[in-house]
């Protein structure tokens, strides 16, 4: 079976979807040195990441579309699941840079892509979530098909600590975000983490909780 796809871009705007995705969680400790501050007493400090939480979320799941013998066009789009969202939160002290935060902890999950750049994309308080944009999704086999959409999501608390003393706070932001189609005869693999823990969701919400995708394929 073949797939083809055309100007699809994952992703969404709506309700919150909870933990039945992949999640890899690693306590902290790593530091990195801030570059800037706004509104605080100090410079050039260090920060302190803990309970750094990387998984990759379910954003969007389409109904299950049949196809006949050939394929064709797949035309349901992905309803909203959850929006994925760049803020970050301060408990207390003076407030940091929020752009720094965000580099800072792109650094510290070694996405480097992410960690450059001022207010362009992870580090970016006001980046948009992704919207869905299906303009054309074809397969050239029979079956039932359905489209989903993720996003790599991605949030910490951190300290941030020089001579003035102090700061603390949370920050979450996302570093990809994806697109898939599964066919719901089609058991799934790799279904311990990363898109195919996803996959499997969508399987379950959209195929059902009994087919073959949903039950994924044993190793």
């Amino acid at each position: 079976m073949k797939i083809t796809k055309t100007g699809f871009s994952a992703c969404a705007v709506a309700a919150l979807l909870a933990g039945a995705v992949a999640c890899t969680n690693e306590g902290g400790g790593a530091t990195e040195q801030a570059t800037r501050m706004t509104g605080a007493a100090c410079a050039n400090g260090t920060y302190t990441w803990s309970d750094v939480d990387v998984r990759d979320v379910l954003t969007g799941v389409a109904e299950k579309q049949q196809l006949g013998e050939g394929g064709g066009t797949l035309t349901r789009e992905p309803a909203p699941l959850h929006l994925p969202i760049t803020a970050v939160t301060f408990e207390k002290g003076p407030r940091v840079d929020a752009g720094a935060v965000l580099r800072s902890l792109a650094v510290r999950v070694g996405d480097a892509d992410a960690a450059e750049g001022d207010g362009h994309g992870f580090a970016d308080v006001h980046r948009a979530a992704p919207g869905f944009r299906s303009e054309a999704t074809s397969v050239d086999g029979a079956g039932t098909f359905v489209q989903y959409a993720w996003v790599r999501q991605v949030g910490a608390d951190f300290q941030y600590s020089c001579s003035g003393g102090p700061a603390a706070g949370h920050a979450v932001g996302w570093t990809v975000d994806g697109s898939g189609v599964l066919e719901c005869s089609t058991p799934i693999t790799n279904t311990k983490a990363g898109e195919g823990k996803v996959a499997l969701e969508a399987a379950r919400l959209s195929c059902g909780p009994d087919s073959p995708a949903a039950r994924a394929k044993k190793a």
